[in-house]
Formats: C-alpha cells, sequence, structure tokens
C-alpha cells in the first residue's frame, strides 16, 4: 500500500509555488530592452549624479559643496521617486503589460484554460520583483555616498533612511502598476510608454502650475507622490498643500483605475 501511495505521488509532482510569477519575470529578465534601461535610469542614475556632483566639488569647492549629505539626498530622492524612477517602473510596467501580446503568446496563455484575472496579476509580483531590487540597490549606493561623502555636512538618522526607502519603494510600485494597467488596456509598449512619459514630464509640470486649478490640481499623480517624501523638494515653492490622507486617497484611486481597466481589457481581450 505505501508503494502504491508513493508511486502516485511521482506520477503527480506538486507544481512550483508561484509558478506564473516566476515566468513574468524570466521573461522580463531576458529582455535587455527591459533590465538594461531600467538598471541605467535606477543605478546608473545615482551613480552619474553623486560622481558629477563630487567632480564639481573637487573641482572648485568653494563654490560647490560635498556630493554628500541630506540636501543631496534629498535630490537623490527627486531623481529616483519623480523623475528617472518614475520612467523606469513605467518601462518595465508597460513591458510587463504588452509582453505576452507583442510576442503572440496570449492566444496559446489562455487556450490552456488558465484565467484571464490570474495572468494579469501574475504580472504585477512578476515585475515588481525585476523593479524594486534595482530601485533598492540605487538607494542603498545613495545612502552610502550620501554618508562617505558627506564632507561634515549633516547626515540623516538612521529612521530618515529607513523612511527615504520606502518612499522610494513605494514610488517605484505606484508608477509600475498604473503602468502595468494602462499597458494592458492599450495593447501597445511603444504607446503607453510615450504616454506616460509624455504625462509624467511635460503634461504635470504645466498642469501644476495653473493656479486656476485651485484644489484640482491635487489629483495629478506626481504631487501625491511628493507628498510622501519624508525629505522636503529642492524648490518647497513647487509643493502643492496636501494632507497625507488625500495623497494616500489620491494614489489609491489612481492604482484602483488603472489596474482595474488593464484587467478588464485583459478579461475581455479576444484570445
Amino acid at each position: 500500500m505505501s508503494t502504491l501511495e508513493s508511486s502516485v505521488q511521482v506520477s503527480h509532482p506538486r507544481r512550483p509555488i508561484f509558478r506564473l510569477e516566476r515566468a513574468e519575470l524570466l521573461k522580463l529578465r531576458k529582455s535587455r530592452g527591459v533590465w538594461i534601461p531600467t538598471a541605467l535610469l535606477t543605478i546608473g542614475a545615482i551613480a552619474i549624479m553623486y560622481t558629477a556632483v563630487e567632480l564639481f566639488h573637487v573641482y572648485n569647492s568653494s563654490k560647490y559643496g560635498p556630493a554628500g549629505g541630506t540636501v543631496n539626498l534629498g535630490h537623490a530622492l527627486l531623481l529616483m521617486g519623480q523623475v528617472a524612477g518614475m520612467i523606469a517602473a513605467a518601462l518595465v510596467g508597460a513591458a510587463a503589460g504588452t509582453q505576452d501580446l507583442s510576442s503572440g503568446v496570449f492566444r496559446d496563455l489562455v487556450s490552456t484554460g488558465r484565467s484571464r484575472a490570474r495572468l494579469f496579476l501574475a504580472r504585477i509580483p512578476g515585475g515588481l520583483a525585476l523593479l524594486l531590487p534595482m530601485m533598492a540597490i540605487a538607494y542603498a549606493l545613495a545612502a552610502v555616498l550620501c554618508v562617505v561623502l558627506a564632507g561634515g555636512l549633516p547626515t540623516p538618522s538612521v529612521t530618515l533612511f529607513i523612511k527615504a526607502g520606502l518612499y522610494v519603494l513605494f514610488s517605484g510600485a505606484v508608477v509600475y502598476v498604473i503602468a502595468l494597467g494602462l499597458g494592458a488596456l492599450i495593447g501597445s509598449r511603444a504607446a503607453t510608454i510615450s504616454v506616460l512619459i509624455a504625462y509624467l514630464l511635460p503634461v504635470q509640470a504645466i498642469l501644476r502650475n495653473i493656479s486656476v486649478l485651485g484644489r484640482a490640481r491635487d489629483g495629478l499623480l506626481s504631487p501625491a507622490v511628493e507628498r510622501l517624501s519624508p525629505l522636503s523638494p529642492p524648490d518647497p515653492h513647487d509643493v502643492l498643500s496636501m494632507s497625507l490622507a488625500t495623497s494616500l486617497i489620491v494614489l489609491a484611486f489612481w492604482v484602483a483605475i488603472f489596474c482595474g481597466l488593464g484587467l478588464w481589457r485583459t478579461q475581455k481581450r479576444d484570445a
């Protein structure tokens, strides 16, 4: 009887846990057009920023201060949370949301009987598993250089370092999920990236400076993300006053709307 039970166990091996999530991660890792730009926009951007500032300091220390310190960590957070980091998250999210369609395997995946909702939801942890480690490495590099290159400037406390790191990861995750949903909705990687970059950079910059819009500007993505930063931005006059609760509600709406649209389009898309 024990022999029979063992044979049954051998003939029906357990399926690997998180198989779909691992498959999504593998597809993104194998795409050089995804992970290389992501690495450059996260780790590369921080390395270039601190190298440039330190070179300016070495060249003319009387005019340019050290590259480290709390102030320059604030610049690094702006770079990772509002500019390069957002673009990196948009690139990965757009790729994750459209790669099955662009490679022509969506029909095959659906024909196997897998749930369309399951296929879509697996892309969330799958893509974050590629994006967040790179953002974490970039932030760790910024934190180390913040202290090593401080040159007498004040440095953040351990608590502030932790809060800043969580802010970077959270902002990247939010933009990634939005890009994933938009990519699944549109179905085109190039169009998704174009729309997101156009909105994240020039469109938001214009809208947030139109004072006649009043509190309607609270619904913009960047100001809501910016409110969560534990460090003041380089230009405090460019910050929209917003409560923490409003910021979280706005971000929840952004994520829910685009994630919902992406899930709906995935379920309705012709196989």
